[in-house]
C-alpha cells in the first residue's frame, strides 16, 4: 500500500508530545499500532521501519518517547553525544510516565477516523521494553518486542513493585519476543530470566533468539541484518493481521 504521513500533537500527564503518523492512503479504517523506538527517538531508520508496517495496512504511531526531557521534534545523532543523552533520558524518565503516554495514545488515536479501535504495539531496543510495558494496558491486544533492554535488570525509574518484570502477570494480550543472541545488552542469563517469568506466569507468548546483534534491525550501520530483519517485518505482519 502507499502510505501517507501526518504530524500530531497530543496532551499527555506530562507534556505535549508529538508523534508522527504513518497509515494507508485513502478512505478506511486500520488498526493503530503504537510503534516505540530507541532512545534516539524518531530517526531516519524508525520512519522507514513505521512506514514498512503502514504499508501492510496498519496505522502506525510514533511517539517522541522522552518529549518531556527535550524540546519537540529532537532527532539523537547515532553517536556518542547522542547516546550519552539518551541514555540519561531513559534513566530519567519513570515507567509510570511513560503508562500515561500509552493512555493518552490510547484516547486520542481512536477518536480518529483511521483508527479501528484495535490497538497494538511494536518497538526496538528500549522500544521494545515499552512495547512490552504498553501490555499491561489491556487495550493494547498484540505487542511485537525487539531486544527489549532492562526488563531484566529493572534498571528503568519506577514504584517499587511497579517494574515491568515484576508486572509481567497482568499482560492480557499476546506478546512476541525476539532477541539477538550476540547482543551485549540481554545476557543470556537476563533472557533465561524473563522467558521463566512468562513461563511461571502462563502468558501468552511467542519467543524467538537469532544470531545477531543488537539493533540488527537498524538500517543503517554495521549491525544491520537484511535477511533477519525482513523475517521479523514478517513475524509482527502476521501477528498483528491475526490478532487485531
Amino acid at each position: 500500500m502507499i502510505t501517507q504521513t501526518e504530524i500530531v500533537d497530543i496532551s499527555t500527564a506530562t507534556g505535549t508530545m508529538r508523534c508522527n503518523v504513518y497509515r494507508p492512503q485513502g478512505e478506511g479504517q486500520f488498526p493503530c499500532i503504537i510503534f516505540y523506538s530507541e532512545i534516539f527517538q524518531i530517526t531516519a531508520p524508525i520512519e522507514r521501519s513505521a512506514r514498512i508496517l503502514a504499508g501492510h495496512g496498519f496505522s502506525v504511531v510514533v511517539p517522541e518517547v522522552f518529549h518531556e526531557l527535550n524540546p519537540i521534534g529532537t532527532v539523537l545523532a547515532y553517536d556518542d553525544a547522542g547516546k550519552d543523552k539518551g541514555n540519561s533520558d531513559k534513566f530519567t524518565k519513570t515507567l509510570e510516565s511513560h503508562d500515561s503516554d500509552t493512555v493518552a495514545m490510547i484516547e486520542f488515536f481512536e477518536q480518529q477516523a483511521y483508527c479501528n479501535g484495535h490497538f497494538g504495539a511494536m518497538g526496538v531496543c528500549i522500544g521494545g521494553h515499552l512495547a512490552f510495558r504498553a501490555a499491561l494496558n489491556p487495550r493494547i491486544l498484540s505487542s511485537f518486542c525487539l531486544y527489549a533492554t532492562d526488563i531484566h535488570s529493572n534498571a528503568l525509574p519506577c514504584i517499587e513493585g511497579n517494574d515491568s518484570f515484576t508486572r509481567t502477570g497482568d499482560i492480557q494480550g499476546e506478546i512476541t519476543m525476539v532477541w539477538g543472541k550476540q547482543d551485549p545488552h540481554v545476557s543470556t542469563e537476563g533472557r533465561q530470566k524473563i522467558y521463566q517469568q512468562l513461563i511461571d506466569t502462563k502468558r501468552n507468548f511467542t519467543w524467538h533468539e537469532l544470531n545477531a546483534q543488537h539493533a540488527f534491525m537498524r538500517d543503517e550501520g554495521d549491525r544491520y541484518d537484511a535477511e533477519l530483519a525482513l523475517h521479523c517485518y514478517k513475524l509482527a505482519v502476521d501477528q498483528f493481521r491475526r490478532t487485531l
